[in-house]
């Protein structure tokens, strides 16, 4: 029973990573694809000043992931990251490389390193995802197994790709909208239709194609998402999926964020209950990958501490962003309370 509840937690913490996280990585793809130097520069402007105040916070969920996989499941964690070393170290080396080029290309003066770093930041914001991504769909195709070597079978194959090219168009379209919902706030009409448009462009069918994919490649998850809970929430994610694409036909609102977020949460979501009650289709299932039970119980106690002094604090940091209380201090600003005390 225990193990089944630890489980849940560690699906949720994923889905909050999967959007939190997300968004800043989509925020990132939209930096790759914003254009040159001229064309592109309103919207990294949009983009550096969206992302400053909360883009470190999110990590907290990718803690929180590894920390329940391996204290809970440590099975899981060790078939996981003996095959899918090579792509989880690759999003490791991205989810560094993303945060140093972001955090430096601002205050570097010459252009060059700026558009070094801001290189590095856009590319990393790109392969990170996929690479996350990949891992996944080899866990949902079942080839992490206690037997299975690292290969690149393990992760480069149909299910894997897709998940890959997924994740990378889940992170476009929360980014894309709540960089729109930005833009609004910041009164910038044209940024917000910029973004919205580029956020339906992102909000494709792709979910309908993995299903096609997993019918064949990935039978167990496959018949998950066709039945039960699993498909309820890809009822839920569809219908997320279309009340996101009307509103992004309006200007932007929270409400849009709302949606989006329950697109990628309810598919998260989906994919863990279609793989009930398997940790590893068909291989490893929740009650032979846990941990001692007394372990999964402390696990259990933390986590709810946890949640109860993180989980507000987050909430509260992602409102002050919203409602605009986290703006920094331009230069103008600093050379007003100059004067001002003089």
């Amino acid at each position: 029973m225990i193990a089944g509840v630890v489980a849940v937690v560690l699906l949720l913490a994923i889905a909050a990573y999967a959007c939190g996280g997300g968004t800043d990585y989509g925020a990132g793809f939209w930096d790759l694809t914003a254009g040159g130097a001229e064309r592109g520069k309103r919207p990294r402007w949009l983009i550096d000043h969206a992302m400053e105040p909360v883009w470190e916070v999110n990590n907290v969920w990718l803690i929180f992931v590894l920390v329940i996989m391996w204290t809970g499941f440590p099975e899981l964690f060790r078939q996981v990251f003996t095959t899918m070393w090579l792509p989880l170290a690759l999003a490791a080396v991205g989810i560094v490389l993303r945060g140093a080029g972001f955090a430096l290309r601002k205050p570097v003066r010459r252009l060059a390193g700026r558009r070094l770093y801001g290189a590095v930041f856009a590319v990393a914001s790109l392969l990170t995802p996929f690479f996350l991504g990949a891992a996944a769909g080899g866990v949902a195709s079942g080839r992490v197994t206690a037997t299975t070597t690292a290969s690149t079978h393990a992760w480069a194959n149909p299910t894997s790709l897709l998940f890959g090219l997924l994740a990378i168009a889940a992170t476009a379209t929360l980014g894309a909208v709540f960089l729109a919902a930005d833009a609004r706030r910041f009164a910038a009409p044209d940024l917000d239709r910029y973004f919205r448009r580029r956020a339906l462009g992102t909000l494709a069918v792709l979910a309908v194609v993995t299903l096609f994919v997993t019918h064949g490649d990935a039978p167990h998850v496959w018949h998950g998402l066709t039945h039960g809970v699993g498909l309820v929430f890809v009822v839920v994610a569809a219908l997320a999926t279309l009340a996101t694409a009307w509103l992004l036909t309006r200007p932007s609102g929270a409400r849009t964020r709302v949606t989006a977020v329950g697109v990628v949460a309810s598919a998260v979501l989906a994919w863990g209950m279609a793989q009930r009650p398997y940790l590893v289709p068909t291989s490893l299932t929740v009650a032979e990958g846990a941990g001692a039970h007394t372990t999964l119980r402390w696990l259990a106690f933390v986590t709810l501490v946890a949640v109860v002094l993180v989980v507000p604090a987050v909430a509260l940091l992602y409102w002050l962003d919203t409602h605009g209380e986290l703006e920094g201090l331009s230069d103008a600003d600093l050379r007003d309370d100059a004067a001002d005390e003089v």
